[in-house]
């Protein structure tokens, strides 16, 4: 990844965070205003992408594959499935509780 695309990548996510409409002009000036030279493109090109693409919908699909990066978990099946894994970490801790009470076997390795 190049310097000025970074650089563009950053401005953009500072714009949408603070709710302003992601421009090229405003881009370029964020750019500016930190001392990174950039070709006159990369600000253009993620100005178009901001128009197209929901950038929130990028960064929370960001590192997941393919045709699955528009599908989204709902919150009431995400908080099911937090549910029922649960009950699955519980039975492990107890597991392990119960093989740690065998620990006297009538002799010592020291002896």
């Amino acid at each position: 990844m190049s310097t000025g695309e970074l650089a563009c990548s950053y401005a953009a996510l500072l714009l949408h965070d603070d709710g302003i409409a992601i421009t090229s002009e405003k881009i370029a000036s964020v750019v500016k205003a930190a001392g990174v030279a950039v070709e006159s493109y990369w600000p253009s090109l993620f100005a178009k992408l901001a128009e197209k693409r929901n950038l929130e919908d990028l960064i929370l699909n960001a590192g997941s594959g393919g045709a699955a990066a528009s599908v989204a978990v709902s919150a009431p099946v995400a908080g099911a499935l937090a549910a029922a894994a649960a009950p699955a970490v519980e039975e492990k801790k107890e597991e392990l509780h119960e093989e740690s009470d065998d620990g006297d076997l009538g002799f010592s390795l020291f002896d």
